[in-house]
């Protein structure tokens, strides 16, 4: 009873805020992201009858606290579903710096999902895995699904759960997305905590199911700017709600702000390229293979690490050699 998986992370297009259950992860409203690729995260998980205890182990470091609760909150839904009862050996690596705004959570708990459901020998589509991997981050649930996808809200996994939106194949291969790398060390679990208590939570409510649906018939479309341009105005509609909750959260850094204020003069010049920002300080600038190169060297013009991204898959259980024990 062993498996690994891939999974790739999100960037954000219309990102969710809060959640109306913590324990399922259920949030307010949907939302809907991409995932990009090579970056990923590699899980290997065993069952094994003779291990006294879950260990976690992510990029050579033994977990406890509360990254071990969120893991555990999804193997143990895996153990109920499955009726297993062994402890779990859990092995997990990235291949992109964490925790500075690159949904290394939604990669993490997506291959995990993927690889706990096939180590159990559960038989789910990528929907319903996505409900498993939704316990650990609700993001997650929009990796394990890949490309574009959509987390529909609702209060139970029937409801609750993701989706692929279909794009013209066109519009995906052309899609470039340079990372812009700001290492400022973020939590994402406080904002959401607290998402209603701003009062500026109200208004995104209010605008962020008509961005939803202009956002899916963008896609659909491939209409690039009109896409990526809300993607751009939602990021700011999430800093807004954010940096008004009682933490009064600040993500962004001096070179979150250049390189915002570098898109905003390419864009000047005529080329198609947008910011966007999920919880953190580090820049997805999504721009089109054609332009890519003089987007990247602008971006790191403004003294950041930079890489380049394409569209990604959804999770993919691996074959057995490429186990990580």
């Amino acid at each position: 009873m062993k498996a690994t998986a891939r999974a790739h992370p999100i960037q954000g297009l219309v990102k969710y805020h809060g959640m109306r259950d913590e324990q399922l992860r259920l949030p307010y409203h949907d939302s809907i992201s991409l995932c990009t690729a090579p970056s990923h995260t590699k899980t290997t998980v065993a069952f094994e009858p003779d291990r006294e205890s879950d260990r976690y182990v992510v990029d050579g470091e033994v977990l406890a606290g509360r990254g071990a609760e969120r893991i555990r909150a999804v193997v143990d839904h895996v153990r109920e579903r499955a009726g297993v009862d062994d402890r779990v050996r859990f092995v997990s690596e990235n291949s992109f710096p964490t925790n500075i705004g690159f949904g290394s959570s939604s990669s993490g708990f997506a291959a995990a999902a993927m690889a706990l459901v096939e180590a159990a020998g559960l038989d789910l589509s990528r929907p319903e895995v996505s409900t498993v991997a939704r316990r650990g981050s609700s993001s997650a649930a929009r990796a394990v699904t890949g490309s574009f996808s959509h987390l529909r809200a609702g209060m139970n996994d029937e409801d609750c759960r993701a989706e692929q939106i279909p794009v013209p194949d066109a519009f995906g291969e052309d899609l470039r997305i340079v990372a812009g790398m700001v290492p400022a060390y973020k939590e994402t679990e406080q904002a959401h905590a607290e998402a209603a208590k701003s009062h500026m939570f109200e208004a995104r409510m209010a605008h962020v199911h008509a961005q939803i649906a202009d956002m899916r018939d963008a896609l659909r479309s491939g209409a690039f700017d009109r896409a990526f341009e809300l993607a751009e105005h939602d990021s700011l509609s999430l800093a807004a709600a954010t940096m008004t909750g009682p933490a009064g959260w600040v993500y962004w850094q001096p070179r979150t702000i250049e390189i915002f204020n570098t898109v905003r003069e390419l864009r000047e010049d005529g080329l198609p390229v947008y910011f966007s920002v999920d919880t953190g300080a580090s820049v997805y600038v999504n721009t089109k293979r054609a332009h890519v190169d003089r987007v990247e060297h602008a971006v790191a013009d403004c003294g950041v690490e930079t890489r380049v991204w394409e569209l990604g898959g959804p999770a993919q259980v691996l074959p057995d050699g490429e186990a990580l024990f």
